[in-house]
């Protein structure tokens, strides 16, 4: 692997609503970039495009990921790909919860479990972690001994489940043998609120 430049993670805070099960809530969702100084990758492109090109600063991005499906973390994927010419890539579990969003257009590529993504010369695992939604995939990057995990994972536990397209033994399941198995080390970049570890969520997640 030849690393290119100094690769950083950045945070980007955008604010929206949540509108799952036709009811809608005011949400701040993060979005990371993933890269150098030359090119990026953007994982979940919520509420406001026009926020995160500013934050691209002309940096070339290889894609525009989704982790899963809800309309905060992708109402802003069609118009960032438009503005960047990346593809927008979505598990295709999640295919029919993406068309409540965006029904006249669909997703460029799928994601699936191992696939690799490279951006600025590190390697990015595709990780399938379904319960959130059932499409719902992290993404985990060696390199940065860190993980993005949309909401699956967030700092106190497992996200939430209480949506139609939801699976409460499925997340748990995900977490225990796909998430918790990584390094302690691990920095978990979710997708609202703060940053965690590994180590530090593993006694938020009930043994089986």
């Amino acid at each position: 692997m030849s690393v290119r430049g100094t690769v950083r993670v950045e945070r980007v805070v955008t604010s929206g609503t949540f509108s799952p099960d036709g009811q809608a809530s005011d949400v701040d969702t993060n979005v990371w970039l993933v890269g150098d100084d030359e090119e990026v990758l953007v994982v979940d492109a919520a509420h406001d495009a026009g926020a995160i090109h500013r934050a691209l600063a002309g940096r070339r991005v290889t894609a525009v990921v989704c982790t899963h499906a809800h309309d905060d973390h992708i109402d802003a994927a069609p118009a960032l790909s438009a503005l960047t010419g990346a593809p927008v890539l979505l598990h295709p579990a999640d295919h029919d919860l993406w068309s409540r969003t965006h029904p006249a257009r669909t997703p460029d590529g799928d994601l699936s479990d191992g696939r690799v993504l490279t951006v600025a010369g590190i390697e990015l695992q595709v990780v399938h972690t379904p319960g959130r939604t059932r499409g719902s995939c992290c993404l985990y990057a060696p390199f940065l001994d860190a993980v993005f995990t949309g909401d699956t994972l967030f700092h106190g536990g497992p996200g939430a489940t209480g949506r139609s397209c939801s699976d409460r033994p499925a997340i748990m399941t995900s977490l225990r043998t796909r998430l918790l198995t990584l390094p302690g080390t691990t920095v978990v970049h979710t997708g609202h609120g703060q940053d965690t570890t590994i180590a530090a969520e593993r006694p938020n997640v009930p043994a089986a």
